[in-house]
């Protein structure tokens, strides 16, 4: 299991759910995710019924046992299946009030889309944030306006935790992403749609170890 809590890393593809867009479904999803080596899986699952979510969630809880596994928005499955922590974004529970509930050693990441919701979110004590949008995207309808490589690039020289990109992010543009300063990267499109899951995550996972090599 990833350490959970302070020190907590990020590092190449960052694996989150979606059982709309997956070919095999989010439990074969999951474990590719888990056999090719990412650091996070986040279970997100905005249509289904809350014993739906908890079943499915358990089941992943399951598989992850090298990834730290995040359940997105939902601190009451999180507390039920013992996930490592949460995801949350804007509109959601406040960092504050989430760690209370959560408690200390859980970890708990958030989404900013701008220099000041960073700044902030670290100031709170959040363990890592995910940048979004840096391109154009169809998975999250609500996501915003693309702000490019120039917002991971801004956050990067003022946040010191640890920084994922989120958003519209593909093989061709993710190394831009890598060289802005992101720590991980999520493509979810890019990845459970198409046929073979955890091949197209080993090539995230190179690029990584490329962006290692030359720099």
């Amino acid at each position: 299991m990833a350490k959970a809590g302070k020190g907590f890393l990020v590092k190449g593809y960052y694996f989150i759910t979606d059982s709309g867009l997956s070919r095999a479904g989010n439990i074969s999803d999951v474990r590719q995710a888990e056999a090719y080596g990412v650091s996070v899986v986040q279970y997100r699952n905005k249509n289904a019924e809350t014993i739906q979510m908890y079943e499915e969630a358990l089941r992943l809880r399951e598989i992850c046992r090298r990834a730290a596994f995040l359940i997105n928005d939902r601190i009451d499955i999180a507390l039920a299946v013992k996930a490592d922590g949460v995801h949350l974004g804007q509109s959601d529970m406040p960092y504050a009030a989430a760690r209370r509930i959560l408690g200390p050693e859980k970890i708990i990441g958030i989404t900013v889309h701008n220099l000041s919701e960073a700044l902030e979110a670290e100031a709170a004590g959040a363990d890592y944030l995910g940048v979004s949008p840096i391109y154009q995207t169809a998975t999250k309808p609500d996501a915003g306006k693309p702000a490019g490589i120039a917002l991971m690039e801004g956050i990067r020289a003022r946040v010191k935790i640890p920084l994922v990109g989120i958003g519209g992010i593909n093989l061709a543009n993710a190394p831009d992403v890598i060289q802005a300063g992101a720590d991980g990267v999520c493509a979810i499109s890019a990845v459970v749609a198409k046929e073979n899951v955890g091949e197209e995550i080993r090539r995230f996972q190179e690029l990584f170890a490329a962006a290692e090599d030359t720099g």
